[in-house]
């Protein structure tokens, strides 16, 4: 008989501000085992991990480890019990050596005991790494990253190995040698492994059972053998109320207002053709790491590296972010804080930051201001006056603005990275209201999106993205959540077929 090394049972996590990211899920990993975890975005997988990981406790339920209840309190508890997490961004130190990292997570800090240097080095045999243990982690690639992360983790002697989406920026290689780790640490050496990944391909080659969140629950547990990548799509889906269903549009005949010819960069892996008719919203599907959000910055010139013609209007877009701006293109990035909005200044400062001059003023302050009250209008954006902080803005309104800084008759292009990410269900319904009002007026807008169903509802054609190229071009009418979800992580969108078994 398996010996089950954790149960979780009834495992359940609620915030303060009312969240239920998790509602009684039960989990059971077994010693020699691979068992698969997966779910759209905020389906509660991270919530999950950190609770196992000591991250984080429980609201409600328990957890059996070797048959014995465990309640961690903090992640060192966890390690010490045998659990070893490999987190989705490696939480290497850039500035220490590949052998230094490995052993972060030892007593003792970085004093060099004996032995040391042949423990490290038997380590990374172990994971067929030959990567020199006196290199500098900032200096290797993001795939020889992922394997001291690894290598860290089996240092450590752990019994349970969590890794978190561990090949999402991996090449094909990468990825084949993380396999064999995954097999070897289950099948030779007897580890039960806790496997995460959006990709359907892989969940369904590698793991030996599997279960699927939706809305913190586990709506599905199976042996992965008597599922089809189609079942594990479905249970996925599920039947979703989308925010805004799917509302016909007549198919956009307007002038071509993007043409992108051979559009190369260092972070796709293939030249890109694209082109977006006025009035046409086309979406951007893919996984994490596919390289959606590297594909608006490279047609907006953000991307100091790429190459390539974009033509506006029938007109040549220079290759820089300010030359983008002067012919009519707006980006509304992912990360509204880091790229979007500037916490110090006031609402309608930041409804004006793309118009300052190049000093950084603004040449026509009142006119500025009366933009900013015709965009708080316009967008419905809940505020007390224009000139309060937007560090007062609710996620949502945070958001409009964001976009309605952008809302002038010199834009001709909008480029939308994740205009709904971290907003609620009514905010984010205005703003795919939103979205909608302005393609029908004639705006193209090239929309990123995580949340296949917003995609499908808004978007009039669909790009796929995966390993950083375009695998498929579709109408969405022709599509549905489970068809884009195979073609963004499942076989279908695979270059070289299966993952050998």
């Amino acid at each position: 008989m398996v010996m089950a090394l954790l149960e979780a049972q009834g495992v359940a996590k609620r915030f303060p501000n009312g969240t239920v990211a998790l509602a009684g899920v039960d989990i059971t990993l077994e010693a020699g085992r691979v068992h698969g975890l997966i779910g759209a975005n905020g389906a509660g997988k991270s919530t999950f991990i950190k609770i196992l990981a000591g991250v984080m406790p429980p609201s409600d339920g328990v957890m059996l480890w070797r048959g014995e209840p465990a309640r961690w309190r903090k992640p060192i508890e966890a390690r010490r019990a045998g659990i070893a997490t490999i987190q989705q961004h490696i939480p290497l130190v850039p500035t220490l050596s590949v052998r230094e990292n490995i052993l972060l997570d030892r007593g003792g800090m970085l004093r060099e005991r004996a032995g040391d240097h042949d423990a490290v080095r038997a380590v990374l045999a172990r994971i067929e790494c030959a990567i020199d243990p006196e290199a500098m982690v900032g200096e290797l690639r993001i795939g020889d990253r992922q394997m001291v992360a690894i290598a860290q983790a089996l240092a450590s002697g752990a019994d349970l190995v969590i890794m978190d989406e561990p090949t999402a920026s991996l090449a094909g290689q990468e990825r084949e040698a993380v396999y064999r780790i995954v097999r070897r640490l289950a099948r030779e050496e007897g580890r039960a492994v806790l496997f995460i990944s959006h990709f359907l391909d892989e969940i369904a080659a590698l793991t030996d059972t599997l279960t699927v969140l939706r809305d913190g629950r586990a709506v599905l547990h199976a042996e992965t053998a008597t599922l089809s990548e189609a079942d594990i799509a479905a249970a996925i889906a599920g039947e979703r109320l989308n925010a805004l269903e799917r509302s016909p549009r007549a198919v956009p005949t307007g002038p071509v207002a993007l043409e992108v010819t051979r559009l190369v960069t260092p972070r796709l892996a293939e030249p890109i053709d694209l082109t977006l008719r006025r009035g046409e919203i086309v979406g951007v599907a893919g996984l994490l790491g596919s390289g959606r959000s590297e594909l608006l910055h490279a047609i907006f010139g953000s991307d100091s590296h790429a190459r390539g013609t974009v033509v506006l209007d029938g007109a040549p877009v220079g290759r820089s972010a300010g030359e983008a701006v002067a012919a009519g293109m707006a980006l509304v990035a992912e990360d509204r804080v880091a790229q979007g909005l500037v916490p110090g200044f006031d609402l309608w400062r930041n409804l004006s930051l793309p118009h300052a001059g190049a000093s950084g003023w603004l040449l026509d302050e009142d006119a500025e201001r009366d933009a900013a009250e015709h965009a708080v209008r316009q967008l419905s954006i809940k505020t007390a006056s224009i000139d309060a902080p937007v560090t007062e803005l609710s996620g949502g309104n945070a958001q409009k603005v964001t976009i309605g800084r952008w809302l002038r008759p010199e834009t001709r292009l909008l480029l939308l990275d994740e205009p709904s990410a971290g907003i609620d269900i009514g905010a984010r319904t205005e703003i795919m209201r939103l979205i909608r009002r302005l393609a029908d007026d004639g705006l193209p807008i090239l929309l990123v999106s995580s949340d296949f169903a917003e995609l499908l509802a808004l978007a009039d054609r669909v790009l796929v993205l995966r390993d950083r190229r375009i695998v498929a071009d579709r109408a969405a009418g022709d599509l549905d959540e489970d068809a884009l979800i195979l073609l963004a992580g499942g076989s279908l969108a695979s270059d070289n077929g299966e993952i050998a078994a």
